[in-house]
């Protein structure tokens, strides 16, 4: 690593840390450099306006002022792994990258229990982007993906391949994109078992109070090679 990308990394890491802050010994073996390095960088920030101070005593080490910390946010699981999902959908758009560390920082503050919801859920979101796919009501899709982030049953009307109109009852396994569409994979109770429901063939959804059951994953069958959940 270059000393240009270890100052942007001590910073970052010192940002995150947040008031705890970190030691010059625990900075120097993240970096894999010596503490004496450390120090060096340290000063470099400051001399370059960085507003990081020493905290002596024991347990003391480096902290960035809150001031220049990334102040809090609100954001739900659901609305964190939207941002995921359309950052793994377009993964060469202009400024993508840009995007997935600024979504890294959003994670880094939010609560535990909302991180791990949010990681737990990209799981369940799978993308194979080819092609573009045609507009999806907004409603449709936010009714299909709350199914899934709260683990409940849906009610959907569904047109066949042959256009036949059926009414199903399922419980959402995944979302994937394949091709130039998006699929609710469930398990349908009307035909007891696994299926995948195009989002241009629902007419309508409902969501019920009424939990999944939970399935072994493997009887939805293994996703493509070139196939990747949008939260590794």
């Amino acid at each position: 690593m270059n000393r240009t990308d270890r100052l942007h990394a001590l910073s970052e890491e010192l940002r995150r840390a947040g008031p705890r802050g970190r030691t010059a010994a625990h900075l120097a073996a993240w970096l894999e450099v010596s503490t004496r390095t450390v120090k060096r960088d340290v000063s470099a920030l400051q001399q370059a306006g960085v507003p990081v101070w020493a905290r002596s005593g024991p347990g003391g080490g480096y902290v960035l002022d809150a001031r220049a910390t990334l102040a809090p946010v609100n954001l739900t699981p659901a609305q964190a792994i939207a941002v995921a999902t359309a950052l793994a959908t377009q993964p060469d758009a202009p400024y993508a990258a840009d995007g997935r560390v600024a979504l890294e920082k959003v994670l880094d503050v939010m609560a535990p229990a909302d991180r791990r919801r949010v990681e737990e859920l990209g799981t369940r979101i799978w993308i194979r982007a080819e092609g573009s796919p045609p507009p999806v009501d907004p409603a449709l899709a936010r009714c299909l993906g709350d199914a899934l982030a709260t683990r409940r049953v849906v009610v959907l009307t569904y047109d066949d391949a042959a256009g036949r109109s059926t009414r199903r009852r399922v419980e959402p396994h995944l979302l994937a994109r394949r091709g130039e569409h998006w699929y609710l994979v469930g398990w349908c109770r009307e035909r007891r078992g696994p299926r995948w429901f195009r989002y241009d063939r629902v007419r309508a959804a409902h969501l019920t109070p009424e939990p999944v059951v939970e399935r072994n994953a493997a009887v939805f069958g293994t996703p493509p090679q070139d196939a990747h959940p949008v939260r590794r």
